[in-house]
């Protein structure tokens, strides 16, 4: 919205301003910020009265979260949401068809996330949203996702993969990058989801992935970077730098209140849309396989799971004491804080390694 003052930047000179990326990504870290800690406390205090028993805790789960965790309120990703979303239409380019890729899986995965919160809370248990009903639908919203950016990134990489660490190769998939698209964001936000199972450990990743792709969409949409750098050139991606700052300041307002020990819990409505925004920007920047390595603790966690999963139907035993695997590190008698602040570092780590393709050509 604010974008459009630099129309007006020859008559007045301050709003010139506005023309620039990294002004308006400032702007729009500190709105979301301060709209979270302004409206926060609020939020938490209405989901607490409106929820009663709050999250429902798996009883097969750690014995300290029966304690700790119990009644906690969930659907805390309508604080994130909220605040992201103020802050992107304050701040981006509104005529940018990419920015609106992204808040459409957000605000779609954030709607299917909010109707699974809903009924776990409603019911009290874990069922929540039916697996293949939930799927489906996100994979609908992903493909039209998938359909914006490759209509409005055209040739020479509308439907290409390209390859991270090598220089100019790139695999045009035709049809199937649709597949291969829907997959990236619909894996991506599930793999948030099941990151999200302590005070803390998501919402962290998700801002340092959010920084590298903020990078990352800064440089792909400036021709002068790009052809430094030797990466692919996608005019507008830069506008998804703002987006990203949104998501930055909007969980940093969201872990003042999910800090150990929390407030509120983060629940699908936040992990799913942060998770299919991460993996809408990988695709709009066509670094889709950077995600796999930027998003690493997320595959990982992900992974955990399949693996557990496949193990115990095939064979009948288990991997891990408990997946995701983060629940198997409590289980060896890591504490919460241990267990968060060293997936921490595993998730900024594993950032500056992607961020080292932008470079290593």
């Amino acid at each position: 919205m604010l974008y459009f003052l630099q129309q007006f930047a020859e008559t007045i000179t301050a709003f010139n301003v506005f023309r620039y990326l990294s002004f308006r990504t400032g702007g729009a870290i500190i709105t979301a910020l301060f709209f979270v800690f302004l409206f926060g406390p609020g939020m938490v205090a209405a989901l607490r009265i409106r929820q009663g028993k709050g999250q429902p805790i798996r009883e097969d789960g750690p014995a300290s979260h029966l304690v700790n965790k119990k009644g906690k309120p969930t659907m805390g990703g309508l604080m994130i949401l909220s605040g992201a979303l103020v802050s992107i239409l304050l701040w981006a380019d509104l005529s940018n068809v990419y920015v609106w890729a992204v808040l459409l899986v957000t605000t779609g995965f954030g709607l299917v996330g909010f109707y699974d919160d809903y009924l776990k809370v409603k019911h009290q248990n874990h069922k929540g949203f039916g697996g293949k009903a939930r799927l489906a639908i996100e994979t609908v919203i992903a493909v039209v996702a998938c359909l914006m950016i490759a209509g409005q990134t055209g040739e020479p990489y509308g439907t290409s993969v390209l390859f991270p660490f090598v220089k100019d190769l790139a695999l045009d998939l035709g049809i199937f990058f649709f597949v291969f698209g829907a997959f990236v964001i619909v894996g991506a936000g599930n793999s948030v989801n099941l990151t999200d199972g302590l005070d803390g450990l998501a919402i962290v990743p998700v801002m340092i992935a959010a920084a590298a792709f903020g990078l990352i969409a800064y440089l792909v949409g400036n021709q002068v970077y790009s052809d430094y750098l030797f990466i692919n050139f996608v005019p507008g991606t830069g506008e998804l730098a703002i987006v990203c700052g949104a998501l930055i300041g909007a969980g940093l307002g969201f872990l003042w209140f999910n800090a150990p020990p929390a407030q509120i819990i983060m629940g699908d409505t936040g992990s799913l849309s942060l998770g299919g925004a991460l993996g809408t920007i990988a695709v709009a920047t066509k670094h889709e396989i950077v995600m796999a390595i930027i998003g690493g603790l997320f595959v990982l966690e992900a992974v955990s799971v399949i693996v557990q999963v496949v193990s115990f139907r095939l064979t009948g035993k288990r991997v891990f004491k408990m997946a995701p695997i983060h629940h198997h590190f409590e289980h060896l008698g890591w504490t919460e804080s241990q267990i968060v602040i060293r997936f921490w570092i595993i998730a900024m780590v594993l950032a500056l390694i992607g961020l080292s393709s932008l470079k290593l050509r």
